[in-house]
């Protein structure tokens, strides 16, 4: 062989080697290997760049301080079995390194983020029957089951209060634009009027989120069950903007490991609402005309109502449930 001849040889082997390399390096969600960025842990193959990240988040007080959540573009808050509250964080234009800890989903979730085109959802589970519905849903789910190498245990606390999300090991790249765009929501101007407000409280059954009003930080710092919600550096955690969405919560037909019925809220419909911003409270209406839809808020007079920068927090509140200034 000529030493040109050499010399091609040499290169195609070594090019070989490395797709190799790379193939067994790059295996889908099974354990084998990380899943690359960009691609379904399923083996769909559809990618989810440029679309939001939404992950389940635990929150009751074993559960807290949280983890990046203070980087979260929308936190919603909905009811859960025996009256807790859960979390569901929605991240688009910024990723912190680890998100938790990670709980289990909920039928609600699947209604709930229909709003986004193709949505990923990290959770630590779900009921088996709901398996199959998330299954079907149009969106991307990532569970532990379908990419391990995404998660991990936390050694500060006791399980199921200590599992972590890496972002940047699930098929998931963030846009860099705020999720809030993506429901049709706006950062402007406050609506007019309002009533000055320097406190709220939103109870459910077995637990609160409260807000106060930071002139300084031009924030509602948040609370949650009594206690100042705190990151894990022991930063205050705030929002922008805060919506109280009154909604009917039913149950559904599912049950936890304890035999609690499973609510289900309705997120499809309208209502009343009250948006929070600047220290004032303005009274609102949201309507969701389907599924398929985003929720849009506007004041009695029709008009859009535009949020103030900053993260925004929605609270589905039961329709005659309490909230207390």
């Amino acid at each position: 062989m000529s030493p040109a001849g050499v010399k091609t040889w040499a290169a195609a082997l070594l090019t070989t080697l490395v797709l190799a390399l790379l193939s067994v390096g790059c295996t889908g969600g099974d354990g084998s290997g990380p899943t690359p960025r960009g691609s379904s842990p399923s083996g769909t193959g559809s990618g989810t760049e440029g679309h939001v990240l939404a992950v389940k988040i635990d929150n009751v007080a074993p559960a807290r301080p949280h983890t990046g959540l203070e980087r979260a573009d929308i936190v919603y808050v909905e009811q859960v079995e025996a009256g807790l509250s859960r979390i569901l964080a929605v991240y688009s234009s910024d990723l912190p390194p680890a998100i938790g800890p990670v709980r289990s989903a909920r039928e609600t979730d699947l209604e709930l983020l229909r709003q986004f085109e193709q949505p990923t959802l990290a959770f630590s589970g779900a009921h088996s029957r709901l398996l199959p519905v998330i299954d079907r849903a149009p969106l991307e789910a990532v569970p532990p089951s379908k990419a391990p190498q995404a998660y991990f245990r936390g050694p500060d606390r006791p399980a199921p209060h200590n599992l972590y999300l890496r972002p940047e090991r699930v098929p998931y790249t963030a846009s860099g634009v705020n999720a809030v765009e993506a429901l049709g929501l706006r950062f402007g101007a406050a609506p007019p009027g309002g009533e000055p407000e320097d406190s709220h409280t939103v109870r459910y059954p077995s637990a609160a989120v409260s807000f106060t009003w930071s002139a300084e930080r031009g924030r509602w710092l948040v609370s949650l069950d009594g206690s100042p919600a705190r990151t894990s550096d022991g930063a205050r955690i705030g929002a922008g903007t805060v919506i109280v969405q009154d909604v009917t919560v039913r149950p559904s037909d599912f049950r936890d490991r304890s035999g609690s019925v499973s609510p289900f809220t309705e997120t499809v419909g309208s209502g009343d609402a009250l948006v929070l911003r600047d220290g004032r409270a303005h009274e609102a209406r949201w309507s969701r005309a389907s599924a398929d839809d985003p929720t849009g808020f506007s004041t009695p007079d029709g008009e859009r109502v535009d949020l103030a920068e900053g993260p925004l927090w929605i609270l589905y509140a039961p329709s005659g449930g309490s909230t207390a200034r």
